[in-house]
This record gives structure tokens, C-alpha cells and sequence, in this order.
């Protein structure tokens, strides 16, 4: 599969962006789309912590050096998109926001917030427009979950979603990666290993445990998919439920869903849907092993959907899979969307 690089829909390069958390899985992963848009390397600058500060990054044959934030680099920016904690997160984005800098924030701290959007631009890109000076981007596995369950919203009225995850590693970050990849070739080889990231192995294992777990069982990101989805889909009347289980894959994230409507939906129809949807590619010929996995939407930018059935255990529901780069379309890739539809409906904010 030729990989896509997402340079057809973007027109930003005449935009300044500060990425901070240029070093981490997700700011590298936005460097490389921006590089395939040919952003010209004079309008980004690359931040991170300042361990980081100095290093070299690759990009289109020239380097971009590593810097440390500081306030004054904001004068040179348009728009600053972070991927870091929650602490860095609100302490930048305060500072670039009272300096009318946009922020696009990767993480989780504004996307609860009532006075922040929540955006799947396929979705509901017309929540940009009421925008203060930031703009959040959902959680990776509530992406493709949303983008599914509004492609498919014209055929009825949704009433249940049931969706189980099987995550990559890259969703915690870099050293998930490389703990993840120590631990399988030490246990080819029988030899000792380091458990540090997760509580236990991640080599040749399953942990049904995806972030803190809560008083009533569920874990932080099962009700992140909870909570982000009724948001986006400003629906909040579906019921959802969501088990987040973390695998041994490098990049691109899983999910199994069970949705359940209030009428009776054709198969057909579910499919007609999905194909016309933006964002959204069908993978769904079984007879020849065709559907989606972590492998062939790796580097991709679509939601890719297979297995697509109806539910025998529901009247009224369906069961399919999917398959999304949690680095792309879950994280830098849908920033960047975001970015892009700002430009297209307010062209004089970047004007200088």
C-alpha cells in the first residue's frame, strides 16, 4: 500500500508553527507531514524541553535545531501546537493565547473544557468558529470512533455504542516503543528484561488497562471515549461503553464496535455511508482476508473500516473494525486539519 501524506487538503505553508514536543512520537510524526507538504523549514520552529535543546532534526535535506521555549520566539509564530503534559500545556498556552497566538493543544487538558472546542474537522469543524484562542484535539481512539459514528448518523438515531481498543504502544510514547521492542527480543532470547512503562510486560502480552482506573471500573481513557464523543457528536444521549486494552504494536491503534440504532439498518446502506464519508476507507472483502490492521493503516491517513456485519445478538445494531495511525489522523495529522479549516474560514487571521 502506497502510503498518503496528506498534502493533498493542506494549505498552511504560509503559516508559522511552533511545535512543542518536536522530539516526542507525535511532534516527530507532524514534522514528517509537514515536510511532506513542503512547509517551508523558515516557518516552524522546533521546540521541546531543554534537554532536548540544540539537537538536530532532519528535515527536506536542511536541519531544524531544537530550541527550548521562550516568550519571545512567540513573535515570530502564528499558531502553536502542543503535544506535551498537561502542566506545559497550560502554562504556553496562557502565554501564547494573551499574545494572539492560536494553540492547538494535543493533549487532554482543555478537552473538557466548555469554552474550548473539541475538533474532528470531518465531524464538526463548525465548532472552530466559536473559538477563543484554543482549540483541542480529541483523544486517538475517540477520532475514528466519532468519524465512524457520524458517517453513519443519517441512517437513524443512535442509541448504544460498545467499542473494545487494542492500542499501540506509541500512544504512551517513545519509551513504551522502545521498551515494547527490548522486551520481545529479550524474551526471544530467554534473557532479562526491564519492566518500567506499564505495570507489567508488554512484550508478547495484553493489559486491559489503558491510563488510571476510576471508582466505577472504568479507566481515564475509557471514559475519555465516553465523554470526548458525546462532546464532539454534541450528542448526549448515546450510550457508550468502552474497554481500552493496550498490545504489543508499534503504531496504530484498533478498535471493535458494536453500534446499536433505533431502527433497522442495511448493510448496504452502513457501507454506502462509510465509502462516501471523508477520512473514512473501506477494507471489507473477507473472502480474500481483506480488512484493516495495525500494519496497513501504519503511515496512513485515513480510518480504515472492515468487518462490517450485522450484530446477531442486537435487532437493530451492527459490529465492525477499525484501524487508524494513532500518530496521523489520532494526533499531529488531525492538528494540522484543524489548522487548515482555521485558514479556510477565517483567511485574514494569519495575515501579517
Amino acid at each position: 500500500m502506497q502510503k498518503k501524506t496528506g498534502n493533498k487538503f493542506l494549505d498552511i505553508k504560509d503559516i508559522r508553527i511552533g511545535i512543542v514536543g518536536a522530539t516526542g512520537a507525535v511532534g516527530e510524526v507532524a514534522l514528517e507531514i509537514l515536510e511532506s507538504n513542503s512547509h517551508p523549514i523558515e516557518n516552524i520552529i522546533a521546540i521541546a524541553s531543554p534537554r532536548s535543546e540544540g539537537k538536530k532534526i532532519n528535515y527536506s535535506n536542511k536541519y531544524l535545531i531544537v530550541k527550548s521555549f521562550h516568550e519571545n520566539m512567540l513573535d515570530f509564530l502564528d499558531v502553536l501546537i502542543i503535544s506535551a503534559t498537561s502542566a506545559v500545556s497550560r502554562e504556553l498556552s496562557t502565554i501564547a493565547k494573551a499574545k494572539g497566538i492560536l494553540v492547538i493543544d494535543d493533549g487532554s487538558t482543555f478537552r473538557m473544557d466548555d469554552k474550548v472546542p473539541l475538533v474532528v474537522p470531518e465531524v464538526n469543524a463548525y465548532d472552530i468558529d466559536w473559538h477563543k484562542g484554543i482549540i483541542s484535539t480529541p483523544n486517538c481512539t475517540t477520532t475514528p470512533l466519532v468519524m465512524v459514528i457520524d458517517s453513519l448518523r443519517t441512517l437513524g438515531t443512535v442509541i448504544r455504542v460498545n467499542v473494545s481498543t487494542y492500542q499501540a504502544v506509541t500512544g504512551t510514547g517513545s519509551l513504551a516503543k522502545r521498551e515494547l521492542i527490548n522486551q520481545t527480543k529479550a524474551m526471544i532470547d530467554d534473557n532479562h528484561y526491564e519492566v518500567e512503562v506499564y505495570p507489567h510486560p508488554i512484550g508478547f502480552n495484553l493489559l486491559p488497562h489503558v491510563d488510571e482506573f476510576f471508582s466505577n471500573g472504568y479507566t481515564k481513557e475509557e471514559m475519555k471515549m465516553v465523554n470526548e464523543s458525546k462532546k464532539i457528536l454534541h450528542d448526549d444521549s448515546i450510550n457508550i461503553s468502552a474497554t481500552c486494552v493496550r498490545v504489543p504494536v508499534r503504531v496504530s491503534h484498533s478498535e471493535s464496535v458494536q453500534i446499536e440504532f433505533s431502527n433497522d439498518v442495511k448493510i448496504h446502506e452502513v457501507l454506502k455511508n462509510l465509502n462516501a464519508y471523508k477520512g473514512i476507507e473501506v477494507f471489507d472483502k473477507v473472502d480474500s482476508n481483506h480488512y484493516p490492521t495495525p500494519l496497513n493503516s501504519s503511515g496512513q491517513d485515513s480510518v480504515f473500516v472492515g468487518r462490517v456485519r450485522k450484530d446477531i445478538s442486537l435487532s437493530n445494531g451492527i459490529s465492525l473494525w477499525l484501524s487508524c495511525d494513532n500518530l496521523r489522523k489520532g494526533a499531529s495529522l488531525n492538528a494540522l486539519q484543524i489548522l487548515n479549516e482555521v485558514k479556510k474560514r477565517d483567511p485574514e487571521r494569519f495575515n501579517r
